[in-house]
Formats: structure tokens, C-alpha cells, sequence
């Protein structure tokens, strides 16, 4: 008779920004949790940018936030600077970005999972997924030979699945900071039947804080009135930022000659290395390579901790040797005597093939299995943290008979990340950017409580109070845009006239209302407070009348393409037919729906290689079986 070493509703394997909100949800929800981890000391570990958020980015925080989340709490507690990226640009894609102590982060982020009831975080490895004979989940294995019962498996593991570190020509198992790969679960997915796919990503080197100098830099501070994540932000999370600057400098000819001179160090060079990088966060090899025609690249020097002396340097992520490393390093200006405390590397690992899993991260094949982070593919800590949490919601779902959670492209930038992952797939990292949100004019960072917060609630995630707050920050915003329709200002007023002159705005010739005139771009709610009548309310209600008002012929106008949107969603595919039996449809379009097996119309559209000449047999088919039984609903 096997033993097995405990029974849990949740096992969550992996203590990354996923383990963490996957196990936090969980257990939140009632669940028996169990957390397993290589290292309790790495838990939530920064091993690349210390930083959270940022265009796309920031906005998934606060969506995570808005379902009750944990990721935007510990963030803005744990902050050193906080700044708005794209503020030159329309809300749409602004962006909070949050500069955060890495070692601070962690700490914290240990004593809320300790702290949680219904949780335990257990130091173990995890190196085989139990199965029964029937492919029923099981639960876990460890390299100490413990086996768990779960109910439910969500797999976490980032990037330390068969990982290896990378410099130079140098090849050797490893995993950030100095850990271990883990091995064994790659090889137990794959007897299992998962594709295994091969990723890389990459940091650049870490320099002591004497050897840099500043003076040869452009400061870069946050903002003078710093943002927080949280839309509950309260105590700790609003203290003073200490707002330790970040700092700006360049790649120059002489950085990229050298790189240049010793790329046939490098193994992803000489053809020996296959795996996949990251468009949109290649290393400093690659941006020379690739865009030659550059004479410099930004870089940007970034402290680790308020205690630490070490700097990050964003945008010099190299898998070059060591050596090399110092020696292109020292070309930059500032840093013509930087001493290294930690070199950049580059890192391969096991991924699987999100189009193997549903929109609630489960797979299709295995029940109560679910997969969330880097192991799908992704990109950043944003983007796993949101895995984390949509599995997290949907195993206890699972255990509890309910449908499933599942967010679309037009509630938030998660539902985004999610469709793109199991409809679309991947070949290389994903990294979440505004330009695949089609309705990001709606789904904006400063809207994300409003759009989700009532989600949270009726989940469990979210309290009575933070709901009923959220309530009435929204009666308060159609109360301000009401009171600004019905108050009309004479174009003989002396302060209306004083504002036109004041902001180079043309006068009315008529009566105008206060609304009408928020509408221009020059002019903002704080400028209409001189007004009589005007009512005052927090600045986050302010904020939301003046986006309302502004952008409400561009947000009427993405309203009804998401109506167009639902009307597809809601014409549901039957998950029992045969692709194949369907004439007219293409070769390519026939594998990819069987495999696949979309849940409507609007997600089959959506497919790599479905035609809208496909999507046009489809809807055929819909209306021909609808009238074979008797025009019912759909």
C-alpha cells in the first residue's frame, strides 16, 4: 500500500509570483493548501528586474488587485519609487511602474503565505505528477520520495524546469540566483503526454553602487505624487516612498565593437542553443545584431534595495563570458570602473504548450490539473501572478462543482493573456503589451475596480466593505458627470472668460456647460473647481469623470465593438462535433478546431490559420443545426 505523506484540496507546486497568488487564492477560498518549494528562502524571488508593472504590465496588477489579489499590496508595500510610464499619451496605455526593494518583497511576501490559514509552505522538490491508470490526477511526488494527495495540482515551476545557466560557452544546470534546476517533473509531464518546448530569457550583470558614476547619468525620480497599486491601499502601503532614483545611460559604437568581436563566445551563436528568447526583452547581443543601424541603446541603472549596494543594469541582459562582459560593460559612460558583483547570464528551461489547457489554465486532458506562469510560456512577474490567481480561483471552483472563472478579452487585460495563450499559442515568450488588448481604451489601469472589484466579491476575494466602497465610487462618478450637465456658464462670465485666457481655450459663443467644456483637452476638473456648484470629490473619482467625459465618443465607440464582440462569444460551438465532416472548411482550419475544440465563434476567430471564409462555414453550420432543432436557443 503506497503511503502517502498528507491529502490537500490544493497542492501548488512552485513559490513564484504564480505559486503565490494560485496558493493565496486557494487557500483564501477554503481550500486545503499545500505549497511546495524548492527554497522557502526564494519565495517570490525578483530574479530579473526589480521592479513591478509598467505599460500592460501595471494594469494587470490592478486587475489582480481588483479579483483580491495579493501582488499589488505587497508592491506598493515593499516600494522604493513609484512612477506613471506614458503619461505623454493618451490613459489608454499609461502605466504604473513600481521600483521595488526585491529583499523587502520577499520578506513580506513570506510572512502573508505563513500567516494565511489553510496554508502550508513545505521545502521540497517536486519531481513526478501522479496519475492513476484511468489518467485520473493523483497528486505529487518529491525527490525525498514523500507523496501528497491532491485533489486539484496546480504547476508553477517557472523557470527552473531542467533550467540551465548559460555564459559564454559555458552550459551547466542551474536556476536563478544560484539554485537548483529542478529535475524530473519535465520528464514525468512527458510520460504523461505534454509536449515539453524549450524557452529562454536572460539578466544582465549586477554592480556595486561605489564603482557607478552618476554624474555621467540623466536622473530619472518617480513621481513627486507617487500612485499606489492597490485601489484599498491603506497603512503600510501608503507610507513615503524613500524614492531612490533610477538612473539613464547609453550603449555607445565601442560597446557594440566588442560585443560584436566575441559573439562566437556566445553558444546561442555558434548554433548550439534552440531555445527561444523574448522579443520584446532581448540581450544587449541581440539589439546589436538585430539593429545594427543603431549607434546606442538606452540603459538604465536601477537599485536592487534600500539597504543594497547592488544596481541592476536593465537593458544589458548578455549571455556573453564573463570576461566579455566586464570589458563591453566598462565601455558605457558611468560605468568606466564598474565592479561587478554578480554577472549577467542567460537561462534555458522546460515550458509546455498552452493550447493544451482551457481559459481557467486547466487541462484539457487531465482534470484538476492546472498550469500557471512561465511554464505557459510567459513572460514576467504581472503576467504569472495572474495565472496564479485564475487558477487558484477556478481549482476551488473545480472542487466546489461550479462553472468555471473565466475572464474575456473585453473585461481585462488577463482575459487578453489567457486567450492569447490557449487560442493563439506561442513559440516564444509572451510578454503582455496594450497593442494586443483591442478594447484597451476600456480596459485602462484606472478602471480596473470598477471593471472587476463586483468579480472579486462574488468570488470571496474581495470584502463587503471594499465592494460597497467600490459602489459608491461609482455613484459618485455618474453623480459629478450629472451635476456637470446641469450647470450652464454664461460666455459673460468673468472666471469663465479668466480660464479661456489662462489656457489658450477659444470662447463660446454661447452658453456652454461645464461638461461641454471638460470635454476640451486643455482643460481638467481641477480647473473647473472655481465654479460655483462644482462639486469635490476624491481624486480618483475626479479622475474617472475627467477620462468619462473626455474620451466618451472613443469609449461609446469601442462599447458597441464590444457588443459585436459578445454577440460571437455567445454563439456557442458544440464541443461533440467533428471538424473534420464539415466541407469547406480549410486543412489548416479543420486540425487546429479538432485540436483545439473552441468553446464559441468568437474564440475560433481567434485561432492562428482560421479564415474568416472558415468562420463563415462555421456560422453556416450553427444556423443549419440550429433549425434541425426546431430554432431553440443557441
Amino acid at each position: 500500500m503506497t503511503f502517502y505523506a498528507g491529502e490537500y484540496d490544493c497542492i501548488v507546486v512552485g513559490a513564484g509570483h504564480a505559486g503565490c497568488e494560485g496558493a493565496l487564492a486557494a487557500a483564501r477560498l477554503g481550500l486545503n493548501t499545500l505549497m511546495l518549494t524548492i527554497s522557502r528562502d526564494q519565495i517570490a524571488l525578483m530574479p530579473c528586474n526589480p521592479s513591478i508593472g509598467g505599460p500592460a504590465k501595471g494594469t494587470i496588477v490592478r486587475e489582480i488587485d481588483a479579483l483580491g489579489g495579493e501582488m499589488a499590496i505587497n508592491a506598493d508595500a515593499t516600494a522604493l519609487q513609484a512612477k506613471v510610464l506614458n503619461t505623454g499619451k493618451g490613459p489608454a496605455v499609461y502605466g504604473l511602474r513600481v521600483q521595488s526593494d526585491r529583499y523587502a518583497y520577499q520578506r513580506r511576501m513570506i510572512r502573508v503565505l505563513d500567516s494565511q490559514p489553510g496554508l502550508l509552505v513545505r521545502q521540497n522538490m517536486v519531481v513526478a505528477l501522479l496519475l492513476d491508470e484511468n489518467r485520473r490526477l493523483v497528486g505529487v511526488e518529491t525527490e525525498t520520495g514523500l507523496r501528497y494527495k491532491g485533489k486539484t495540482v496546480i504547476i508553477c515551476t517557472g523557470t527552473y524546469l531542467n533550467s540551465r545557466i548559460i555564459r559564454g560557452l559555458s552550459n551547466v544546470p542551474g536556476s536563478p540566483v544560484g539554485q537548483t534546476a529542478a529535475w524530473g517533473l519535465s520528464e514525468s509531464l512527458a510520460d504523461h503526454g505534454f509536449a515539453i518546448r524549450r524557452f529562454k530569457t536572460g539578466t544582465p550583470p549586477r554592480i556595486h553602487k561605489r564603482s557607478i558614476d552618476f554624474s555621467k547619468m540623466s536622473l530619472q525620480p518617480g513621481d513627486a505624487e507617487p500612485q499606489h497599486f492597490s485601489f484599498a491601499a491603506t497603512g503600510e502601503t501608503r507610507r513615503p516612498l524613500p524614492d531612490l532614483p533610477c538612473y539613464l545611460t547609453y550603449s555607445n559604437q565601442h560597446t557594440h565593437e566588442v560585443i560584436k568581436e566575441n559573439l562566437e563566445k556566445s553558444l546561442f551563436y555558434t548554433g548550439e542553443l534552440e531555445g527561444n528568447g523574448p522579443r520584446y526583452c532581448p540581450s544587449i547581443e541581440n539589439k546589436v545584431v538585430r539593429f545594427h543601424d543603431k549607434d546606442r541603446h538606452q540603459l538604465f541603472v536601477e537599485p536592487e534595495g534600500l539597504d543594497s549596494q547592488e544596481y541592476y543594469f536593465q537593458g544589458f541582459s548578455s549571455a556573453l563570458p564573463e570576461d566579455v562582459q566586464e570589458r563591453f560593460l566598462q565601455t558605457v559612460a558611468g560605468m568606466e570602473k564598474a565592479e561587478v558583483l554578480r554577472s549577467g547570464y542567460a537561462i534555458e528551461y522546460d515550458a509546455i504548450d498552452s493550447q493544451v489547457l482551457t481559459h481557467s489554465l486547466e487541462s484539457k486532458e487531465v482534470p484538476g490539473l492546472f498550469f500557471a506562469g512561465q511554464i505557459n510560456g510567459t513572460s514576467g512577474y504581472e503576467e504569472a501572478a495572474a495565472q496564479g490567481l485564475i487558477a487558484g480561483i477556478n481549482a476551488t471552483l473545480k472542487i466546489q462543482g461550479r462553472e468555471p472563472f473565466v475572464l474575456t478579452r473585453a473585461q481585462a487585460y488577463i482575459g487578453v493573456l489567457i486567450d492569447d495563450l490557449v487560442m493563439k499559442g506561442i513559440t516564444e515568450p509572451y510578454r503582455m503589451l496594450t497593442s494586443a488588448a483591442e478594447y484597451r481604451l476600456l480596459l485602462r489601469q484606472d478602471n480596473a475596480d470598477l471593471r472587476l472589484t463586483a468579480l472579486g466579491y462574488e468570488l470571496g476575494l474581495i470584502s463587503e466593505e471594499r465592494y460597497r466602497a467600490c459602489e459608491e465610487k461609482r455613484a459618485s462618478i455618474e453623480e459629478g458627470k450629472k451635476i456637470l450637465g446641469s450647470l450652464t456658464l454664461s460666455p459673460k462670465d468673468p472666471l469663465l472668460i479668466a480660464l479661456m485666457e489662462e489656457k489658450g481655450s477659444a470662447m463660446p459663443l454661447h452658453g456652454i456647460t461645464l461638461l461641454e467644456l471638460l470635454r476640451r483637452p486643455e482643460i481638467s476638473y481641477k480647473d473647473l473647481k472655481r465654479f460655483t456648484g462644482m462639486p469635490a470629490y476624491l481624486p480618483e473619482v475626479e479622475e474617472q469623470i475627467e477620462i468619462q467625459v473626455r474620451y466618451q465618443g472613443y469609449i461609446e465607440k469601442q462599447e458597441a465593438q464590444v457588443r459585436q464582440f459578445n454577440q460571437l462569444e455567445k454563439k456557442r460551438l458544440p464541443q461533440d462535433v467533428d471538424y473534420e465532416e464539415l466541407k469547406g472548411l480549410s486543412l489548416e482550419a479543420r486540425e487546429k478546431l479538432n485540436r483545439l475544440k473552441p468553446y464559441s465563434l468568437g474564440q475560433a476567430s481567434r485561432i492562428t490559420g482560421v479564415t474568416p471564409a472558415d468562420i463563415n462555414v462555421l456560422l453556416l453550420f450553427l444556423e443549419h443545426r440550429k433549425g434541425l432543432k426546431g430554432g431553440g436557443p443557441e
